[in-house]
Parts: structure tokens; C-alpha cells; sequence
């Protein structure tokens, strides 16, 4: 099915909705299958296109255009949210989730968890270049010589086929800006590592891992929402019952570091 980025779900005040943001190279709809699963247990979501993935508004579109997308859609949203984030899409959620109230939870599916001043590529050891250096309309494709593998080891055939078809290209600006603003640190946060990974190494999902609240295991490769939708529908509305009975919602850096 195909999804609007409008909510899908019943409408329950007190319980929290789901906002999901891709990863490089994804557009929305590679959420598709996982909001179908939301909806079967009753909760919302919504997505959030990334300026710096496909048909870009601007060849200069990079990460903070990218949060400020991601902050655009929870202005639109009522009620408290979840906001997960998907590989690379962990990087603009930690700068752009700060600064929301109604984000009660944050979810680092496969994903960078970065501190401050660490980028995509500073987290794998490559120079992040200083603001005058970035490079403005240089896009790449899928870095992955077989994405088949990399991305969606576990998928069928026909579905790997139908998701690498659908795979765009990203603007290398997004790799290259750093966080300034690291949400983690004052809302409440689960990284969800998947163990069967072959595009972002486990061992450095469990490194950045460390920041979180709490962890949980998938025994997944790199793309759950496409993989086994249903049962990773299960485990974000675990942690979606389990925000809405937390009191407060957020915390303090002292509190949870």
C-alpha cells in the first residue's frame, strides 16, 4: 500500500505517534510495509521526505536541510511523538529533535548516533570538511557496489529487486555537516541494532549505542522495515506503551549520562 505522508492510524490523544525518516539514498516510501504493520496495531506515523535524497529542491541540500525538514513535520504533528530514524537519518533526527517538545522518544534504527561536531564521515574516520569546503552539488549513488547484499541481505528476490529499483541518489553534502545539537542527550532514546548488518558494522552500532537509554536486538540485516515489518511494528509499539507510561517524558544529560 501506498501511504500519503498524512497520519495513518486511529487517532488515541495520550498515545504517542510514530514519525519515520529514511536513510541515504531512501525515499518515504521505503516505509510503506512498516506503516501498514503501525496501522494493524492501531498507531500513527507519518514520514518526512529528505531534501538531500532524489529530486532535490536545492543541489546544495545537506544535513541541516534535512533536520529542518524532519522539524517542519513534528511542528505539524499533535501530540507526542516518537521519531525514528534510519542509518544516516539518525544524524539530522539528533540535530533536529532537541528543540521539540512533544518528542518524547527517539528511536536509532541501524543508525548513526552522533555527539557534537561528528558527521557520516568523521564517524568513519574521514575529515569533515570546514563549511567553506563542502561540497555544493556533488550527488552520489548508493556507495554499496552490491546493495543487494549491503542493504537488504535478507529480503527476497523480488523484493530486493523492487527496493534497489527504487534506490536514488544523495547529495554528498549530507555526509559532510556536522551535529551541533545532540537530542539524545535530554529525550529518551532506544537504539535498535540489528545483528545481521552488513552496511553499517554491528560493532559500530554497538559503539554508538552507547549513548542510548536502552538497546534492543534485531536479528536483522540493515532494513527491518522492509525485512520483517511485522515484528519490528511489535517492538516500536512496546516502546511506544512503555513512553506513554514514563513520568516525565524527557530527562536531563546528568539523569541519563
Amino acid at each position: 500500500m501506498s501511504h500519503p505522508a498524512a497520519p495513518h492510524g486511529p487517532h488515541h490523544p495520550t498515545s504517542p505517534s510514530f514519525l519515520l525518516v529514511p536513510g541515504a539514498w531512501h525515499r518515504a516510501a521505503c516505509w510503506d510495509p512498516l506503516r501498514d504493520a503501525l496501522d494493524a496495531r492501531g498507531r500513527r506515523s507519518r514520514t518526512v521526505e529528505l531534501p538531500s535524497a532524489g529530486p532535490q529542491s536545492t543541489p546544495t541540500a545537506g544535513m541541516y536541510d534535512d533536520a529542518e525538514a524532519i522539524a517542519a513535520q513534528l511542528r505539524r504533528m499533535e501530540g507526542p511523538v516518537i521519531v525514528v530514524g534510519h542509518s544516516y537519518g539518525g544524524i539530522p533526527v539528533t540535530q533536529a529533535a532537541a528543540d521539540h517538545p512533544h518528542v518524547v522518544h527517539l528511536v536509532y534504527l541501524a543508525a548513526y548516533m552522533t555527539q557534537e561536531g561528528e558527521s557520516l564521515l568523521s564517524v568513519h574516520g574521514k575529515p569533515t570538511p570546514e563549511p567553506e569546503d563542502e561540497d555544493l552539488t556533488g550527488t552520489s549513488p548508493t556507495v554499496f557496489t552490491d546493495p543487494r547484499t549491503s542493504l537488504y541481505s535478507d529480503l527476497t528476490d523480488d523484493q530486493a529487486e523492487h527496493a534497489i529499483g527504487r534506490l536514488t541518489e544523495q547529495s554528498r553534502r549530507s555526509f559532510q555537516q556536522p551535529v551541533t545539537h545532540a537530542a539524545w542527550r535530554t529525550v529518551p532514546s532506544t537504539y535498535v541494532l540489528c545483528e545481521r548488518d552488513q552496511a553499517l558494522p554491528p560493532q559500530l552500532q554497538k559503539k554508538m549505542s552507547a549513548h542510548a537509554t536502552h538497546v534492543e536486538h534485531l536479528p536483522t540485516g540493515h532494513c527491518p522495515f522492509l525485512s520483517t515489518p511485522p515484528r519490528l511494528a511489535t517492538l516500536l509499539t512496546d516502546i511506544a506503551t512503555a513512553t506513554a507510561t514514563d513520568s516525565p517524558h524527557r530527562a536531563s544529560a546528568d539523569e541519563q549520562h
